[in-house]
């Protein structure tokens, strides 16, 4: 875990986890760790890798963009392209893996933390947690797939409540409006996590990547052209070795051991 410096990486077994690692800046997200988060990104975009945890060190889950790393910048919209950049190959990396992606919120998530942590396909906050959009309020705009998430979770009202009001959720409340997947209480937030990523990494990844690649395309796609989609992909998953196995194990009355 050594070889990053505003990340850790470990893996055991097929689940990976992720922290964000600056907890001296609120795990703020500078050119440094937007860069390593994209290479870990790739690094659990394999078929070793069944389900991967991302979580923050400290009190923080991630307060953002680091403004001071951003104020010091020669030039300031070149080096914040270049985090929005990383941080952007970083997400399309989690959304188009097979692996799925659990993201543990352990405390405030605002401005690209809160565009991240939404990006988890599963989405777990402590009760401490809130998130707020914060962008606006420092004279910037979203970033981190806040604009494609959000509208898409919780509708274009709320996405334009919480990008131009900066309004704060209490984790509760992100779980009514549908951002989270479930609260737990703080000193069961880690286990829980992974908990969740060993279930998850029991099964078939390849069918997960189809799950997730059937999510994304939902919302351009028409009826028909969504249908052939699934046929397409449910067959690819019969001819497979983990279909053959789903289906055997299942007629079998038995546990399905997923490669």
């Amino acid at each position: 875990m050594s070889e990053y410096q505003a990340v850790t990486f470990e893996q055991s077994g097929a689940v990976a986890r992720i922290v964000l690692n600056r907890p001296e800046a609120a795990n703020g997200m500078n050119d440094t760790m937007t860069a390593e988060l994209a290479d870990v990104a790739a690094r659990c975009d394999t078929p070793a890798t069944k389900a991967v945890v991302l979580t923050g060190a400290g009190r923080f889950f991630c307060a953002g963009g680091d403004l001071k790393a951003f104020a010091a910048a020669s030039s300031r919209g070149r080096f914040i392209k270049g985090v929005a950049d990383d941080l952007h190959r970083a997400i399309s990396t989690f959304a188009r893996m097979d692996a799925v992606l659990v993201t543990a919120v352990n405390g405030a998530a605002a401005g690209a933390g809160f565009s991240l942590a939404v990006a988890g396909d599963l989405v777990l906050a402590a009760e401490s947690a809130s998130f707020t959009m914060a962008y606006t309020k420092v004279g910037l705009s979203p970033d981190g797939s806040a604009s494609y998430h959000l509208p898409r979770l919780v509708g274009l009202r709320r996405a334009q409540d919480l990008m131009l009001t900066n309004r704060t959720l209490p984790a509760a409340q992100a779980l009514e409006w549908g951002l989270v997947t479930d609260v737990v209480a703080d000193a069961e937030l880690g286990d829980r996590a992974t908990a969740l990523a060993e279930q998850v990494a029991a099964g078939s990844a390849p069918s997960h990547g189809a799950v997730k690649t059937l999510l994304a395309a939902s919302s351009k796609n028409g009826l028909e052209e969504q249908m052939e989609l699934e046929g397409r992909l449910i067959a690819q998953r019969a001819d497979s070795a983990d279909g053959r196995e789903g289906v055997d194990a299942f007629l079998g009355k038995r546990r399905a051991n997923f490669g």
